[in-house]
């Protein structure tokens, strides 16, 4: 009862952290999304600069992260040669800088419900970039569930009320820098060994995206600004959204460290709907019956994709796991055939 009862206790314990770790990262990603929304939208604060907005998300995370690692040795720094941080941490910067720049310039012209919904299109960009580069194969069944999801995609922008051609163009890019940019980990980090957590991500990859966006801010927005002399920069608004920023990077480490990255894509499909329930009942964003069924219709195949993914890293577990039982098999095996030379070798003495 007592080994039974601390075993289930501990079994409930994990359960309720990963439960708490998935409310943790949804309430900030929603929180995110919402203010930027808010602070970029000509109608709520109406500061409509997604260049300078990313570029003070990148100023605080990257000083955040220097104290961490530089000043309170919380983390180690990653050993990257210049040649490594040229080759593959700067292209990553530069992706995810134009993904962060689109994604925010969207929230000017379109609704947060119809952002979630086109973000549902995440799964095909990053398979079809993924067979590009040679690091996923082409399977008919997992095209034919693309499709279903781009189909879905296209209904829900058919149904959209207040639909917006640059807004749309806006995002979809951004989800195609962001595939790129999570192919492009695979590719010139994972490949090579290099693991960075979100603080030494940050330390090495917001310093070259506040950099690279800098370019576009000094010619787009900078001669804007420059003109408007009534600004005066809120500390409170602007802090506040960039602790926000932070802190969901980290909890984006505690739930992929703590449970995987399917969780975290399962979750994501919660967080969306939450969005858009809270785009409707509260910011009062129209929501219409087409796009309900188009984005219905995604969501099963971004459900259908999750469960294949679940499916193959089982099967990858289960493999790993045989692997190492024949292994442990063979060295008992060996040990034995030793000990039994060993024995006849001391008879025959």
């Amino acid at each position: 009862m007592g080994k039974g009862g601390a075993l289930s206790d501990g079994v409930v314990k994990k359960i309720i952290l990963s439960y708490t770790y998935v409310a943790v990262w949804i309430f900030l990603s929603f929180t995110v999304i919402v203010y930027n929304k808010y602070i970029l939208d000509r109608k709520l604060y109406n500061w409509p600069f997604p260049i300078s907005l990313t570029m003070i998300h990148m100023a605080f995370c990257s000083s955040l992260a220097f104290i961490a690692v530089r000043v309170f040795k919380l983390v180690e720094p990653a050993s990257l040669s210049r040649r490594v941080y040229l080759t593959s941490i700067l292209p990553i910067g530069a992706l995810y800088s134009l993904s962060l720049w689109l994604s925010n310039s969207a929230y000017i012209y379109l609704s947060v419900s119809f952002i979630q919904m086109l973000k549902a299109l995440m799964p095909v960009a990053v398979y079809s970039i993924g067979i590009l580069f040679k690091k996923d194969s082409y399977k008919n069944n997992t095209m034919l569930n693309m499709l279903a999801i781009s189909i879905g995609v296209a209904i829900a922008a058919y149904g959209e009320a207040k639909y917006d051609s640059w807004g749309v163009f806006l995002q979809l890019g951004a989800v195609v820098f962001e595939a790129t940019r999570l192919v492009m980990i695979q590719i010139l980090l994972t490949s090579k060994g290099i693991n960075l957590n979100p603080i030494t991500s940050l330390y090495y990859v917001a310093p070259s995206c506040f950099v690279f966006l800098s370019i576009p801010w000094i010619f787009v927005e900078f001669p804007v600004l420059k003109q408007k002399s009534g600004f005066h920069f809120d500390f409170v608004i602007f802090g506040t959204n960039s602790v926000c920023a932070f802190a969901l990077n980290l909890a984006v480490f505690l739930l992929v460290g703590k449970t995987s990255a399917l969780t975290m894509n399962v979750a994501g499909v919660v967080k969306d709907w939450l969005l858009i329930a809270f785009s409707w009942s509260v910011i009062k964003d129209t929501v219409t019956p087409v796009n309900l069924i188009g984005y219905g219709l995604a969501f099963l195949g971004v459900g259908y994709y999750n469960h294949l993914k679940l499916q193959a890293l089982k099967a990858k577990e289960a493999q790993k796991k045989e692997q190492s039982a024949d292994e442990e098999a063979g060295k008992l095996l060996d040990e034995r055939e030793g000990e039994g030379i060993g024995k006849k070798g001391d008879s025959q003495a």
